[in-house]
């Protein structure tokens, strides 16, 4: 008999104790997630590095300091995943938190589900985005490139019609649930849309998606 695989030890930096509690119940309502330890302030989750959690889920603003000062410390003191959600959504924040070694970027208002498969993506190795922060990545890229846009190669698939409308949608911020409303599909066809484009793009999660997209020029919002 093959013994199950030990839960995932999640922490949690996080001051607002109903925003916390919110991600305790997301974590807790996961059999392969367990919660090792929380922590409210920046000296607390300074506390929390010994404990070599396998992912932090990381605040921004903190009574005493800012998680981005904390992301490099994380860093350079465990080998945990480090996933920030938080309610700043603006360009500098963004960049800044990717530059200093976030591994995925969401924001608060994200639903549970799309929270806890960031958390998953993340721990897999993947970089979750919320679609918001991948347009500010790929504006930061036009920048640097003078031409961002990378030709579809002879044998790569294309994004059906309906796959880039459905893209359209979750870079406006729409859950699965609320993508399927907006363009009267039922959620199950919404999900192997997902699956579809995910193998196109080589990609493992929304933002990651509609960041692609838009590189190899498929999508412009």
């Amino acid at each position: 008999m093959i013994d199950a695989e030990p839960p995932r030890r999640i922490a949690i930096l996080e001051d607002d104790p109903h925003v916390m509690a919110h991600f305790v119940d997301i974590i807790s309502a996961s059999p392969t997630l367990e919660i090792c330890a929380t922590a409210g302030t920046l000296a607390e989750a300074r506390a929390m590095i010994p404990l070599d959690p396998d992912l932090v889920l990381s605040d921004i603003g903190l009574p005493d300091g800012s998680g981005l000062d904390f992301i490099p410390e994380l860093k350079a003191g465990s080998s945990c995943k480090t996933l920030v959600v938080t309610a700043f959504g603006d360009r500098d924040t963004v960049v800044t938190a990717l530059s200093a070694g976030a591994d995925g970027y969401l924001l608060k208002d994200s639903s549970p589900e799309v929270i806890l498969e960031g958390i998953h993506v993340t721990l897999m190795g993947g970089a979750p985005i919320s679609a918001s922060a991948a347009v500010y990545l790929l504006d930061r890229l036009r920048q640097r490139e003078p031409d961002p846009v990378v030709k579809i190669e002879p044998g790569l698939e294309h994004l059906t019609p309906r796959e880039i409308e459905l893209l359209k949608v979750f870079a406006r911020g729409q859950s699965y649930k609320e993508a399927a409303r907006s363009l009267g599909i039922s959620p199950l066809t919404v999900g192997n849309h997902v699956k579809a484009i995910y193998r196109k793009l080589e990609v493992n999660s929304r933002g990651e998606a509609v960041y692609a997209a838009m590189r190899r020029g498929d999508l412009q919002v």
